[in-house]
C-alpha cells in the first residue's frame, strides 16, 4: 500500500524535531575553516565551515558575535560549539553558534593582533601624531577607578613632588563590560569641558589580560588618538602592554611612573635654581674682576698720554696765536708769532724760516 504523501513544509518540520531532539548534535563542537564570511546589518553573521572533504552552513546570532574580541576572516581555523537546526523554509539545515574560538591560540591574542594592526594602518600610533608632555604642567587628569589603589599611589606621588599642581580626578570603570566606552567617554569629555586640562594619565593597576582588557578596546584607542590635551597611558605592571600604550603620546611603565612623569618636582626645581643663581653670581664676579683688571690697564695707558704728564717729561706743545697746536712744519709761515708751552710757562717766537725734513 503506498504512502500517503505529506507537504514539504510538513518533512522540514519532522526533519527539525528529529534533530532537535538528538543529544549530539544539540551540543556539537567542530572544528574547520571559515569560508564565505557574511556580515549581516542585523549583527548576525553567516559563513560556512569547510574541511578537505565536506562543507557546512553557520548562523552565528549578533549576540553570539558581540562576544567576539576581534572580526572573523575567511580562511581562519575555529572550533564552534552549538546545535544542528533546519531551516524548514529553506529546507536547508546550518550549525547554529553559540561561541567560537580560534584554533591554536588564544581569543585575547587574536584580538589584540587584529586591532594593533588595524589601528596602526590608520597612523593611530605614528610619532608624528605624539604630543609633547608638558614639562610644568599646572593641572593633571586622572582616568581610572576612584576606589582603586592606583589611584591613592599616583596621588601620593603627585603631592610628594610639588604642592602645586591641581588634580582632576575623572571616575571611570578599568574592566568589564562597558569600561572601554566609559575610559574613552572620560578622555573625551575631559577635552571638552576641561580644556585647562595640560596632561591626562589614563591607567589602572596591574591584573590579567582579561582585567586589562578595557585599555586594548579600540574606542579607548581613538579617544586617545583624538584627545587634544597630551595622554600618558598607565597600565598595569612594567611588562604589560595594551593597545592604549602605542596609541598614548607616552608610555608609563605603572601608574606611579607616570605620576612622577607628569608632576614636576618643584623642591628639585628650587635647588636647580639655588644652583643656577650660585653659578650666576660666581659668574658675574669673574666677569668683573675681567673688566676691572682692562680698566686699571686702559687706566695707564690713558695716565700715560696725558700733556701734564708728558710736559713733566720735557714734552712742549706749539700753538699760533688762535690756540690752535701745530702739528707740521707746513702749519708755520715765515714771520708768524708762535707760542711753545712748558709746563711752567710759555715762550713767544717769531718764524724766520721753516725747513723741511730732508
Amino acid at each position: 500500500m503506498p504512502l500517503k504523501p505529506v507537504r514539504v513544509s510538513q518533512l522540514n518540520n519532522y526533519i527539525s524535531k528529529i534533530l532537535g531532539s538528538d543529544p549530539l548534535i544539540g551540543n556539537v563542537r567542530v572544528e574547520g575553516e571559515i569560508s564565505n564570511l557574511k556580515y549581516h546589518s542585523s549583527g548576525h553573521v553567516f559563513f560556512s565551515l569547510k574541511d578537505e572533504f565536506s562543507t557546512i552552513r553557520c548562523f552565528m546570532p549578533s549576540s553570539a558575535a558581540l562576544r567576539l574580541r576581534y572580526e572573523l576572516d575567511n580562511g581562519m581555523n575555529v572550533i564552534v560549539g552549538g546545535y544542528i537546526s533546519v531551516y524548514e523554509k529553506g529546507g536547508y539545515y546550518s550549525l547554529n553558534i553559540r561561541e567560537l574560538e580560534a584554533e591554536g591560540r588564544g581569543a585575547l591574542a587574536i584580538a589584540f593582533d587584529k586591532v594593533k594592526e588595524k589601528l596602526e594602518k590608520e597612523g593611530v600610533f605614528s610619532l608624528e601624531h605624539k604630543k609633547k608632555i608638558p614639562s610644568f604642567a599646572m593641572k593633571i587628569a586622572i582616568v581610572t577607578s576612584p576606589t582603586g589603589a592606583a589611584l591613592q599611589d599616583m596621588l601620593k606621588i603627585i603631592k610628594s613632588r610639588n604642592d602645586v599642581t591641581d588634580v582632576l580626578i575623572y571616575p571611570s570603570a578599568v574592566q568589564g563590560d562597558g569600561a572601554a566606552l566609559q575610559i574613552a567617554s572620560a578622555i573625551d569629555a575631559i577635552n571638552r569641558e576641561h580644556p585647562d586640562v595640560e596632561i591626562i594619565i589614563a591607567g589602572r593597576g596591574g591584573g590579567s589580560q582579561e582585567d586589562l582588557w578595557a585599555f586594548n578596546e579600540e574606542c579607548v584607542a581613538r579617544a586617545i588618538f583624538n584627545s587634544k590635551i597630551p595622554v600618558i597611558s598607565a597600565v598595569g605592571h612594567e611588562t604589560d602592554f595594551t593597545i592604549a600604550d602605542f596609541a598614548a603620546d607616552l608610555r608609563a611603565e605603572t601608574p606611579t611612573a607616570a605620576a612622577t612623569i607628569a608632576a614636576f618636582d618643584s623642591y628639585a626645581l628650587e635647588e636647580l635654581i639655588a644652583s643656577y643663581k650660585e653659578d650666576m653670581k660666581l659668574s658675574v664676579l669673574h666677569l668683573f674682576d675681567r673688566y676691572k683688571e682692562r680698566l686699571l690697564f686702559l687706566k695707564a695707558q690713558l695716565e700715560s698720554l696725558d700733556p701734564a704728564r708728558l710736559k713733566k717729561l720735557g714734552l712742549v706743545s706749539v700753538v699760533d696765536k688762535d690756540g690752535k697746536g701745530l702739528k707740521s712744519v707746513y702749519d708755520a709761515k715765515i714771520a708768524d708769532t708762535l707760542y711753545i708751552k712748558f709746563e711752567d710757562g710759555e715762550i713767544v717766537v717769531q718764524v724766520k724760516e721753516v725747513r723741511e725734513k730732508k
